[in-house]
């Protein structure tokens, strides 16, 4: 592990620390891009009709400044947190991050409309990996894995009827 990004909040902190504990050496560094904000704000056109009421009524709890910070900040972590890297070594790289980035990294690397990461929930703590290989592009291999959290703390943030 190269390093360990987490965003500002203290939850994200408090994990990031907590990883970073169990790994030697490895630097924990806060970054604004690992944060919690709204990567992105659909026009209802760009919305499915069956979910464009939902969403629009979701999406204008946001204040203006979330409106105009957040897809700024969105633009910054996928600089920051995708593509491959320089050099023939490979690198691994923890970003300890919120359900709105990790739906916005997961239609990134799937090549998904910029309305799709609404709808792209992930519990908490749970792991998501994209692998970012030369000449190919990104692989998701793994999304909101719970398997490393005891039964109790699997699928928290999440509805009990949508526990599997």
């Amino acid at each position: 592990m190269a390093a360990i990004h987490h965003g500002p909040l203290t939850r994200a902190e408090q994990t990031a620390r907590l990883v970073g504990e169990q790994l030697d050496g490895v630097p924990c560094r806060r970054s604004e891009a690992a944060g919690d904000y709204l990567p992105y704000l659909p026009t209802r056109e760009e919305l499915p009709p069956e979910a464009a009421d939902a969403w629009t009524e979701f999406l204008a709890r946001f204040t203006a400044e979330e409106r105009e910070q957040g897809p700024e900040l969105a633009a910054a972590a996928l600089a920051e947190f995708t593509g491959t890297v320089d050099g023939d070594e490979p690198r691994h790289e923890l970003v300890v991050t919120h359900n709105f980035l990790v739906g916005w990294l997961i239609r990134a690397a799937l090549d998904a409309p910029k309305w799709r990461w609404l709808g792209i929930n992930h519990a908490n703590a749970a792991l998501t990996v994209i692998r970012y290989t030369p000449d190919r592009p990104p692989a998701v291999l793994l999304f909101n894995d719970t398997g490393h959290l005891p039964a109790e703390l699997r699928w928290t943030g999440f509805p009990p009827e949508l526990h599997v």
